[in-house]
């Protein structure tokens, strides 16, 4: 109980801060001003329970060791990390998706699967909404089938989308419609559980990918790549590299999705705006 308690009223120094926001910054690309100093803080003090250290000076002294870094870096991530995603969210993006990008998609490329990537997919709500969007839609006559990548620099979200068991919190926004066709509910009813049917999860591939990476481990080209709410994060310079390496992953007049409170405006990228941040990218 003393370790504990002594964990509880553990402070961050300024020092300390510095240097665990240097790490964070470099390898992650999150901006950490001084202003989360408290939020790290709070979100360290598990590490800080599961290394049995009492205090932040001997947690940072772990984290920049060479054999602490090692092992330690991939859960500091994922502390750090948020993870506000929601089914349904920014919902005119399915429209666009289910009205102007597969309609056209089909119409060119009628023996061929739809390639989609969930760039910072979070828990695996987007990814997971978009399968159910897309088979819908392809269930409507359209003889492809789909593939939708999912990636996500914490391990930790990336097992609760593998996991596909969403609260019935979590499915609140889902429309009837595709909650009776696309979700399980838990045989145990007091639990009010709900898992995706296997036939969605199959078509999602979860993959760990860190946007600072100079490359990434995707295979394939897409047709349409997600990546929503993920550059609030990262300063200008770091959004436009993300940026640039994603669109070496997206087809010649394949299409970009990002968050309503992102912009790429002055960024001089071979893109075309089709609607409000929804962009194609240039022959």
């Amino acid at each position: 109980m003393e370790t504990i308690s002594t964990i509880y009223k553990a402070q961050l120094s300024d020092k300390d801060f510095s240097a665990l926001a240097e790490i964070i910054t470099r390898e992650t690309g999150i901006k950490m001003p001084v202003a989360k100093k408290v939020m790290l803080q709070a979100r360290l003090k598990k590490r800080l329970t599961a290394l049995n250290l009492t205090s932040f000076s001997d947690y940072t002294r772990h984290v920049v060791s060479k054999e602490g870094f090692a092992v330690e870096l991939i859960h500091m991530i994922d502390a750090v990390s948020t993870n506000k995603t929601d089914f349904f969210r920014e919902p005119i993006h399915f429209d666009v998706l289910t009205d102007v990008v597969l309609p056209q998609f089909v119409k060119g490329n009628s023996d061929q699967p739809v390639r989609i990537w969930s760039a910072g997919c979070s828990s695996g709500e987007e990814p997971y909404n978009i399968a159910m969007v897309v088979d819908n839609f392809l269930k409507k006559g359209y003889p492809n089938d789909f593939l939708v990548r999912a990636s996500d620099i914490s391990t930790a979200v990336l097992q609760m989308g593998i996991n596909a068991i969403y609260s019935d919190k979590r499915i609140a926004p889902v429309p009837k419609y595709y909650l009776h066709k696309y979700f399980m509910r838990s045989r145990d009813k007091s639990k009010n559980l709900y898992k995706v049917v296997p036939e969605i999860r199959k078509k999602v591939q979860f993959s760990r990918i860190n946007f600072m990476d100079a490359t990434f481990k995707v295979p394939e080209r897409f047709d349409v790549i997600f990546c929503r709410n993920v550059l609030i994060y990262f300063d200008r310079p770091t959004q436009k590299a993300v940026i640039l390496k994603l669109l070496r992953h997206l087809k010649p007049g394949g299409f970009l999705f990002i968050g309503h409170s992102e912009s790429l405006i002055d960024m001089n990228l071979p893109l075309a705006s089709i609607r409000p941040t929804v962009f194609r990218k240039l022959e």
